[in-house]
């Protein structure tokens, strides 16, 4: 099985009727030149790329905003029309005083599967103590988080909040909460590689000593994903490997494995 943990649904059309809305995430994504896609697209997207399955993402910048980018609502739809397809990832906004209760409803009425964070664009520290209601309901729930790390061509985001290192005490503190640091923290990568070495817990990269902690994204629609998809088997690693990557970890971090 191949599974893209890193897509962004912005643009699918189902979610997208109403045209302000659908400026509105050009506009924040700073994505501007690609069309709406059907699902039908998406689904053929997926057979050129061969991928199984995708992760969709919520993206939840509402104190700043006031509305959700996309909403868990949004995604759970999504997910409903192809659930041998797509599984969802909830997000909250850190800075909103309901988001536990937000992510408990996320997790337990619309069955998204862990939690999208993006600490340089909501501007959080990941060890900030305020945050530790987020991660007890992931816990008590055993979902996992995928952070946006490292750059972002979001508009108005801070590089400083997706450094690695923001990430250790988190990863310190909370040995069970499984995490993944998006795009490797580039352009810090010897400091994920650092972190990867030191906490079993924090997901990210490559073939041997850390290869069970390595997931492919894509990160959808801003590269495409048969491009992504042709280049992972272009690097050189075991067939074993690539199997980890393309598919076997992100069913561990999911909770969907069982990682032997």
């Amino acid at each position: 099985m191949t599974i893209d943990i890193h897509v962004h649904p912005a643009f699918y059309e189902p979610i997208n009727a109403n045209a302000a809305r659908e400026e509105l995430r050009h506009r924040e994504l700073d994505i501007h030149r690609n069309g709406l896609a059907p699902l039908e697209h998406v689904f053929n997207q997926m057979r050129c790329a061969s991928l199984d399955r995708l992760c969709l993402l919520a993206q939840d910048y509402s104190s700043a905003m006031g509305v959700p980018l996309v909403s868990n609502e949004e995604v759970a739809q999504l997910v409903s029309f192809a659930p041998e397809r797509f599984w969802g990832l909830a997000s909250v906004d850190p800075h909103d005083g309901d988001a536990p209760g937000r992510l408990e409803d996320a997790f337990t009425r619309l069955g998204l599967k862990g939690l999208n964070l993006h600490p340089g664009r909501s501007r959080f520290d990941p060890a900030d103590p305020a945050l530790e209601p987020l991660w007890a309901v992931c816990e008590r729930h055993d979902r996992p988080v995928l952070f946006h790390a490292g750059l972002s061509w979001e508009k108005d985001t801070l590089a400083e909040y997706g450094h690695p290192l923001r990430f250790e005490a988190l990863a310190q503190k909370h040995p069970r909460l499984r995490i993944c640091l998006g795009h490797f923290g580039w352009p810090w990568i010897r400091e994920t590689a650092m972190l990867l070495l030191k906490y079993p817990n924090v997901l990210t990269w490559i073939d041997r000593s850390l290869r069970h902690q390595v997931m492919f994204g894509s990160d959808n629609p801003r590269f495409e994903q048969i491009r992504m998809a042709e280049a992972l088997g272009t690097l050189g690693l075991r067939e074993s490997t690539l199997e980890l990557i393309r598919g076997e970890n992100a069913l561990v971090f999911l909770g969907e494995g069982d990682g032997a």
